[in-house]
């Protein structure tokens, strides 16, 4: 089975308690647990840091019958009459509430599934309660705010060193687990790379567990993958050459790319240019969360830099 096969499965945290969260937050969800009533909530925050997770484990901890509902992949309105309707309307089997979570809500239809969202949430009030996760929150529309406990999962600067050790521990134990060979220097690099995805962090120390060790060679940033090379091809305006680079590493992560070219371009950004070349990256940067196609998306950045930016 995939679950199985991925590590963001296999060592998902079953419970609250086992989860890495902010005190605050982490003491919020397990009082919902020890109070046993799990109100509609709507979870928001970065990519991979436990809003699914959570979700999960208060009502597996809890016993309750759920099902999960992936807006991304599922968003129309058709889901919402069909398996939402007959999944809200029937009698739970284990005798209590029972929930839909819906994942990547802000990617469900704000003209249709939404607005049909919050009536379905106040017809099935006295059986069933809504958890719905999203990344940025302006795309719920405000009803459904209203009929939600909203839990931003950003992570305070003050908390960020004490998860990123938490997290430290539990990859050491999934390493462990898994029989793999690692450096502590190199798996420190990793987490504080990717910082506070812990699903990437995991993905990708997966993915280089391939050769049975986590080594130096994993530390190939995206600096390797030749970012000054594309802001050169900018400044020349060279856009074969970008192009090129655009098509040659389109399986990269976008947010990855986004904050490697802001990091990257201020060296070779005219210094008057950089409040601009941010306004850039910003905007586009926030339209890949909308865009069918990342590639053409990043192409269109690069072009506006292109033309738009004076260059050292």
């Amino acid at each position: 089975m995939l679950e199985q096969f991925l590590w963001v499965e296999r060592y998902r945290p079953k419970t609250i308690a086992d989860t890495i969260l902010p005190a605050s937050l982490k003491a919020t969800f397990q009082q919902f647990v020890d109070q046993k009533n799990v109100p509609n909530l709507l979870l928001t925050g970065p990519a991979g840091v436990g809003k699914t997770t959570v979700a999960r484990a208060m009502l597996e901890e809890l016993e309750c019958d759920y099902i999960i509902i992936n807006g991304s992949m599922n968003g129309n309105i058709d889901t919402l009459r069909n398996d939402i309707l007959n999944f809200a309307s029937a009698v739970s089997l284990s005798g209590g509430r029972k929930y839909v979570i819906l994942d990547e809500a802000d990617y469900l239809n704000q003209n249709s599934t939404q607005p049909a969202l919050r009536n379905f949430m106040e017809e099935f009030s006295k059986n069933c309660g809504f958890i719905m996760t999203c990344n940025y929150k302006n795309r719920i529309i405000k009803p459904l705010h209203s009929r939600c406990s909203v839990i931003d999962f950003t992570v305070p600067k003050d908390c960020r060193a004490k998860l990123a050790s938490q997290f430290m521990k539990r990859a050491e134990h999934v390493l462990t687990e898994e029989k793999i060979k690692y450096d502590r220097s190199v798996l420190v690099a990793v987490i504080q790379k990717h910082f506070p995805d812990w699903r990437r962090v995991l993905n990708e120390l997966q993915r280089y567990s391939a050769t049975g060790s986590i080594d130096s060679g994993i530390l190939t940033n995206f600096e390797d993958l030749t970012v000054k090379e594309v802001l050169q091809a900018c400044k020349s305006k060279d856009f074969d050459a970008v192009r090129k680079w655009v098509h040659d590493n389109s399986d990269q992560e976008p947010m990855t790319v986004f904050r490697s070219i802001y990091d990257a371009a201020q060296e070779v950004v005219s210094r008057k240019s950089i409040p601009e070349m941010i306004v850039i990256i910003a905007d586009y940067q926030y339209k890949s969360a909308f865009v069918a196609d990342h590639e053409i998306n990043l192409i269109a950045m690069f072009v506006e830099m292109m033309m738009r930016l004076e260059w050292q």
